[in-house]
């Protein structure tokens, strides 16, 4: 793994994978609500019981978020971070536990593929070597493995407890 610039220091380094959409079905979902500022302190609930990876106040407006709700209440999310030309990453997929067991991270992973396959870019998502039950989920989806990138939790010079999180390739 590439060290870290100088000033900023090494937390944490996780392995992780990297899966490209090959043979997904992408549908929208009619059920599916688009999710926006107003919904963040219920988004930034339900990330803190699911942990699906970084998620922060403003990650919000980095993309496309669909939710889906049970009885009012947020149960399960996904929806776009990192948009490099022609591809956009599918993050934050997580469901409620209460919830799962039921496809609502099929739904909203292929819900979210549909917009970026409308805009002609094609879908791509990370995560944990570790998480296999969400790695088997996405493979069986249509989502193949591209690399195995090495996530670092960095801390930014300057800004006690400003963690920053990053990767690097191998």
């Amino acid at each position: 793994m590439t060290d870290p610039p100088d000033g900023w220091e090494r937390i944490d380094s996780i392995p992780g994978v990297q899966l490209v959409a090959t043979a997904l079905h992408s549908v929208p979902d009619p059920e599916a609500v688009p999710l926006g500022p107003d919904d963040v302190p219920e988004i930034l609930d339900l990330i803190a019981r699911t942990k699906p990876g970084p998620f922060l106040p403003r990650t919000i407006v980095l993309g496309c978020y669909l939710g889906l709700r049970h009885d009012g209440r947020l149960v399960a999310m996904a929806g776009e971070r990192l948009h490099p030309p022609g591809w956009t990453e599918i993050s934050a997929v997580c469901t409620d536990p209460d919830h799962r067991g039921r496809g609502l991270a099929t739904r909203l992973v292929r819900a979210v593929a549909a917009g970026i396959r409308a805009r002609g870019e094609t879908p791509f998502l990370h995560a944990a070597a570790g998480n296999t039950a969400a790695i088997r989920l996405y493979e069986s989806l249509g989502f193949t493995l591209r690399r195995t990138p090495q996530f670092a939790l960095l801390r930014s010079p300057g800004e006690p407890g400003g963690d920053h999180r990053a990767f690097t390739n191998p």
